[in-house]
């Protein structure tokens, strides 16, 4: 299978709230939360073959599959 095949999903860089935009070339899929939620969407637009913490074809813009701010103990007010 050639890699052309496959679109190239992008996971944006965290908004302020730290949910994540993921878009397949001009095409908006969702918005994303947590990386069950990158992984659910890439299922409804049938894109559930991508391995998705591992695949080349998902560019992790502002941080990897692990990095959800919104989600941090940490989280400042």
């Amino acid at each position: 299978m050639a890699p052309t095949q496959q679109p190239h999903v992008v996971v944006h860089p965290p908004a302020l709230d730290g949910s994540r935009r993921v878009t397949a070339g001009d095409e908006a899929l969702g918005i994303a939360s947590h990386l069950d939620d990158v992984v659910e969407i890439l299922r409804l637009a049938d894109l559930d073959q991508i391995e998705v913490e591992e695949s080349d074809l998902i560019d992790w813009q502002g941080g990897g599959p692990d990095d959800w701010p919104g989600l941090s103990e940490h989280h400042t007010q």
